[in-house]
């Protein structure tokens, strides 16, 4: 008996050694050296906090350009997709709805022209960012309500599109309304 308990014992100790104080060290140490510090990287304007570079957030505005929708009320402790399927009554409701909103704020645009992502949830539900065309679909409420032209939204748009090294190009909505909010 004794020669199961003690190997068993040591290697308890060993485990709660490297698993509860080594790998919890490396990994803020890690943390620490990142940009931000392990806080998250953060957007400021005025030196005050407004939002993360990697976490949506809500844009309910016509003046604005919308975010993608998110499944968690952009809730970044409860980051998770909805788990209903693309043939579920209420997600369908859902989709319908968020399609319905948005004719309502855009009555130029057809529903067939509406990007899949201004009315689907991502599936971390805090997605940050548009495709261009998802952002560029919203340039005409935007110029009618701020009385500037489509051109220079449309510039405005080209300038905060990302081109990752890999993955298709994004938009940044928070980075693009606080631009928007400089012109």
């Amino acid at each position: 008996m004794k020669q199961y308990i003690l190997p068993a014992l040591r290697l308890t100790v060993i485990c709660i050694v490297v698993f509860c104080v080594v790998y919890p060290t490396i990994i803020w140490a890690i943390a620490k050296a990142a940009p931000g510090q392990g806080k998250g990287e953060t957007i400021q304007k005025n030196g005050k906090v407004i939002g993360y570079e990697k976490l949506g957030q809500s844009f309910t505005e016509d003046r604005y350009f919308n975010s993608r929708p998110s499944a968690v009320a952009y809730n970044a402790a409860g980051s998770a997709g909805s788990n209903k399927g693309p043939s579920n009554p209420d997600y369908l409701k859902e989709v319908q709805a968020r399609i319905d909103t948005f004719l309502v704020h855009n009555p130029d645009v057809k529903t067939s022209q509406i990007p899949v992502e201004l009315v689907t949830a991502s599936g971390s539900g805090l997605d940050p960012h548009l495709s261009p065309k998802g952002a560029k679909i919203q340039i005409a409420r935007i110029a009618k309500i701020r009385n500037v032209s489509s051109e220079k939204l449309t510039q405005l748009v080209d300038q905060y599109t990302e081109k990752p090294f890999m993955g298709p190009e994004v938009v940044h909505i928070l980075k693009l309304n606080i631009a928007l909010d400089e012109l």
